[in-house]
């Protein structure tokens, strides 16, 4: 699908020039960027001040590579999804058949087509069209159980895996982008004004590798923008900025009960009593330990926050 890129420099001073709409490969910010890569793998809710964690692969897809580092309850790490690796996690449009058809029964995920995208989209975004510009780029939106994130950003066509053109793509972001190219001629006013964008949009999903993979085409969607405005590569230091935007706010949650995946836990109760005149013998009965919450940045107050604050 996409063409091989000649190594980055990664200083934050420097331009990231060669990722553009047409060029990027999937792993070339896991290969070239690493510091970057890793902000992207962070799960910022179980993560703390002094100990970094990351995102579960949460499905056992991957584990004939390896059965403990790729467990479904393992932490996603750099090195898994570089290197001999570096091609192992890709869009479902490039996946196997059979792999689809596994995913699609075990975790229902279908792709949708971005022409259902654009008419989903547009009815919602037909109430903001008499907006100004920064009650649009603040409007908060939400994508659920997002998979590679289309309606946030559709980069590519998700049923053949093709780079789309700034003026077809449909996602929410997008046009909140394309708005802020149309009418800010100011870089500096440009840069606040999509950085108000990412954080105003959010979206989770179960699955780690698609959580990856949708954090990836939301920061190669701030390239493209930036590049189609500009006319070069935004500094490293603006690109590490929006990644960490990012990884707040594409986040990995179970959506039935806002908790990260297999958190919550299950034992059997074994101090049961036995009933004196009860012939059924005794009933299993489960100790529940509730799952890990999770939380999300509240960029007006810089706080985390209960997800399910807010929903319930």
């Amino acid at each position: 699908m996409l063409e091989n890129e000649t190594d980055l420099t990664i200083n934050r001073g420097d331009r990231i020039e060669n990722i553009t709409a047409t060029n990027s490969q999937e792993n070339l910010l896991r290969e070239t960027m690493p510091a970057i890569l890793d902000i992207l793998l962070i799960d910022r809710t179980t993560s703390t001040t002094r100990t970094k964690k990351n995102i579960i692969w949460a499905n056992e897809n991957y584990s004939r590579y390896g059965f403990k580092e790729y467990s479904a309850e393992a932490q996603m790490k750099s090195i898994l999804v570089t290197g001999i690796h570096g091609q192992l996690i890709m869009p479902r449009a490039l996946k196997s058949r059979e792999l689809q058809k596994k995913r699609t029964k075990s975790k229902a995920e279908v792709f949708t087509p971005t022409w259902i995208v654009k008419k989903q989209n547009d009815a919602v975004d037909k109430g903001y069209q008499t907006d100004d510009l920064e009650t649009y780029v603040n409007r908060t939106w939400l994508e659920i159980t997002c998979g590679e994130a289309p309606y946030m950003a559709s980069r590519y066509d998700m049923a053949t895996g093709d780079i789309m053109p700034l003026s077809e793509r449909v996602g929410f972001v997008d046009r909140k982008l394309k708005r802020i190219n149309t009418e800010v001629e100011d870089k500096a006013e440009w840069q606040r004004l999509v950085e108000a964008a990412f954080k105003s949009s959010y979206g989770f999903e179960w699955s780690g590798d698609s959580l990856l993979l949708a954090r990836e085409n939301l920061l190669y969607t701030y390239h493209d923008y930036y590049y189609a405005k500009w006319l070069e590569g935004p500094l490293y230091g603006m690109f590490e900025d929006i990644a960490e935007i990012i990884s707040y706010n594409v986040f990995q949650m179970d959506g039935l009960k806002y908790i990260i995946p297999f958190s919550e836990k299950k034992k059997k109760n074994m101090n049961q009593q036995l009933a004196l005149f009860d012939d059924k013998g005794p009933q299993a009965q489960w100790l529940i330990k509730p799952g890990k919450r999770v939380k999300i940045m509240n960029w007006k107050t810089n706080k985390m926050e209960f997800f399910d604050r807010g929903v319930k």
